[in-house]
């Protein structure tokens, strides 16, 4: 299977995806802890259907010790006793936030109280960022039907 568009050899497109990775350094650089960052970009990219970013994270999560009872887990974490009551709440955000079309209401003020319950204001702004920023990764790589399974854990640096 071949992506419609070689986004890696796209001038324009490499350009793009050079932003946005310096906008994940910036989420990455904060305080908000590398595990839940991985389990939201997991559980976004599960609910956009992006087999390219499911598979990066998983194997990232995994290469940094991540267990394989959590990371089976994320898609039914309300159900699973593995994660702290901080990841559900990131998780419940990410949910929301990447499925505003699904609810007109958007993010819900529960959903946000108990984001804010956990984490602090700039760790609230990283999870934010990195809810928009994995959805924009999984829309352009579902848009392009970005070929998964062959990602190597730290492929892109």
């Amino acid at each position: 299977m071949d992506a419609r568009l070689n986004v890696f050899a796209n001038p324009t497109a490499v350009t793009f995806l050079k932003h946005i990775i310096s906008a994940d350094k910036v989420v990455s650089g904060s305080t908000l802890p590398a595990a839940t960052r991985e389990l939201v970009k997991i559980r976004a990219s599960q609910i956009n259907g992006c087999g390219f970013c499911t598979d990066m994270h998983t194997k990232d999560a995994a290469a940094a010790g991540e267990t394989s009872v959590r990371l089976n887990l994320v898609a039914a974490w309300r159900e699973a006793t593995v994660f702290t009551e901080a990841e559900r709440a990131a998780l419940e955000l990410a949910e929301q936030g990447t499925r505003i079309a699904d609810a007109a209401g958007g993010v819900t003020d529960t959903a946000w109280a108990n984001a804010a319950k956990h984490y602090d204001e700039d760790q609230l702004a990283a999870l934010v960022s990195l809810i928009a920023l994995i959805n924009a990764f999984n829309r352009m790589n579902v848009i392009v039907q970005q070929p998964a399974g062959d990602y190597q854990p730290g492929q892109f640096g």
